[in-house]
């Protein structure tokens, strides 16, 4: 189970776990709207299938080509979607004294299993060093914070340039 494929399988279902703290167990929606702009018109629902429908197909984009490029564009967007988020969730708890619905989850499930897929990620020879693992994470940061700012259609553009940065990396460059 510690091979990087099988471990990405299982980011969509800490997510939808993740999603039932946030918004059935507690109401995220609420504290957000407390502290910070309501700039997502989307529901929680739509919310929820469009990140895992993003995610789906670049996993199953990475099962068929199984290339580092795949890997890269699985890493950058767990990073955006759910390290940042855990980071913001447990920062902005401690920040406001005010626990954010997600945060356990968020500390209990995303950062141990995206810890183990990193860690899967070098042991197969997807991430070369961690200057690559501080790129893709400031590059998932600053993702974040564009959606948390201008809303969801910043999941449109980042899911597009990926679609180019997929291309050109494997039929232009070449990447394996």
């Amino acid at each position: 189970m510690n091979k990087f494929e099988n471990l990405l399988v299982l980011s969509p279902l800490v997510y939808i776990i993740h999603h039932a703290e946030e918004h059935i167990i507690f109401n995220f929606r609420e504290w957000r709207e407390k502290y910070f702009l309501d700039n997502n018109f989307l529901s929680t629902e739509e919310m929820l299938m469009r990140i895992i429908g993003v995610f789906l197909i670049i996993f199953f984009i990475h099962l068929v080509t199984k290339n580092r490029p795949s890997a890269l564009i699985a890493l950058f967007f767990l990073m955006g979607s759910q390290v940042v988020n855990a980071i913001f969730h447990t920062f902005f708890s401690l920040y406001y004294s005010d626990f954010s619905p997600g945060t356990i989850t968020a500390i209990l499930l995303y950062l141990p299993l995206n810890y183990f897929i990193i860690k899967a990620a070098f042991n197969e020879g997807f991430l070369k060093d961690k200057t690559e693992v501080i790129l893709i994470f400031s590059l998932g940061c600053a993702t974040f914070t564009l959606f948390e700012i201008f809303g969801p259609f910043v999941l449109a553009i980042s899911t597009l340039l990926c679609a180019f940065y997929y291309v050109y990396s494997a039929y232009i460059m070449k990447t394996r």
